[in-house]
């Protein structure tokens, strides 16, 4: 079994948005360049872009310090605290009466969430709380979260890193425990759904792993503001919204809105047309594209194989924009990059909000791979 992308294992790739693909971190998003910073982390890596980390830190950001605008009094358990200065180091820079959120993340989430830390939107701040991740000779975590007695009244974010089961247990066991630190309020931000494809059961025996993950994410405790505010970026389907029970409260953000600002940025802004690698992805974006051109493929097979065909549309003399909301091996939109090729388009780039990558396969886009970037454009 190949092991799962991490960002610390795979390198950077600069991509500008006409690319092959943007590419970054697991739990993160996929986008297009500077100045188009889409909603995830900095890598190329399990599902984001590398460009999109710092757009994420202002999405995060923005949400954090909504949060923390308008509190009222320092309240720790029974009696009133004041946890500037009753907090543990990591915390003690905060003046009396701070009202800022303070972020927790997981491992791989670091280089994010300092981005987020740096983003200014307003007059308040982000503070970056604390955990020590370590494990017991067994194997299973050993973790520990500082300024516990800091965080208590204090509105309190965990950003996630869902991109391999190894690390689930030990992140929920964080996210289950934060909650009950007597916070003014939780959230929980996920950028990747990383069980959103499957959501559905086509063959009795199958099982719809998406059901199971909602389940487990339902079931973190309620704060002292309430229920448990559950932050993802381009789901899957939107329908899995159903799947999460009324404990939580998932809130279902997309990358796209920050994707129509960078191509209205492209020199040949007037000339793009919107593709899409099969009818699902359209039903899942075409929203977004009001008023835009669009190309639609679709996948029939043929044998034991499923080649791309076009649906609608004309891509002839057009830069063509292929959208989808994540790339496993990239199979898919290289097919779709040949026939639309084939079709007359002058340009074709890509955007994916997660990019997964197993296997190393983000390799397959970059220009030493041989390949020269598969033909897409930058």
């Amino acid at each position: 079994m190949a092991a799962p992308v991490t960002p610390a294992s795979v390198p950077a790739i600069d991509v500008p948005l006409a690319t092959p693909l943007t590419t970054a971190p697991t739990a993160t998003a996929a986008a297009a360049a500077d100045g188009l910073k889409t909603k995830v982390s900095g890598k190329a890596t399990g599902e984001a872009s590398a460009h999109a980390g710092a757009a994420t830190g202002r999405a995060v950001a923005s949400r954090l310090r909504g949060v923390g605008a308008a509190r009222g009094g320092l309240l720790g358990c029974d009696r009133v605290v004041d946890v500037s200065t009753a907090a543990l180091p990591r915390l003690q820079r905060l003046d009396k009466g701070s009202k800022f959120p303070v972020l927790f993340y997981a491992p791989e989430m670091e280089d994010l969430a300092r981005k987020v830390v740096k983003e200014e939107v307003g007059e308040s701040t982000v503070e970056l709380g604390s955990i020590n991740w370590r494990n017991f000779p067994d194997g299973f975590p050993d973790l520990f979260v500082n300024d516990a007695y800091g965080v208590r009244d204090r509105h309190v974010a965990f950003l996630a890193s869902f991109h391999s089961p190894e690390v689930i247990f030990e992140q929920i066991s964080i996210i289950y425990s934060l909650p009950k630190m007597f916070v003014a309020s939780f959230t929980l931000i996920l950028p990747f759904f990383p069980t959103g494809t499957s959501e559905r059961v086509e063959n009795e025996g199958e099982i719809a792993t998406a059901v199971t993950l909602a389940r487990i994410l339902s079931h973190i405790p309620p704060s002292r503001g309430g229920p448990c505010s559950t932050l993802i970026f381009d789901i899957h389907a939107l329908q899995e919204r159903f799947y999460f029970g009324d404990n939580v409260l998932p809130c279902f953000e997309s990358g796209i809105p920050l994707l129509l600002a960078r191509l209205a940025q492209c020199d040949d802004a007037a000339n793009i047309v919107i593709a899409y690698p099969d009818e699902g992805a359209w039903k899942r974006f075409h929203g977004f594209f009001k008023g835009m051109e669009e190309v639609v493929c679709t996948k029939v097979r043929d044998g034991d194989k499923r080649i791309v065909k076009l649906k609608e549309g004309d891509p002839a003399g057009r830069h063509v924009v292929v959208v989808d909301d994540l790339v496993q091996s990239g199979g898919t939109l290289i097919e779709c990059q040949r026939l639309l090729s084939r079709l007359g388009a002058i340009k074709v780039s890509a955007y994916v909000t997660h990019g997964v990558f197993p296997g190393n396969s983000w390799r397959r886009f970059t220009a030493s791979s041989g390949a020269g970037g598969q033909g897409f454009h930058k």
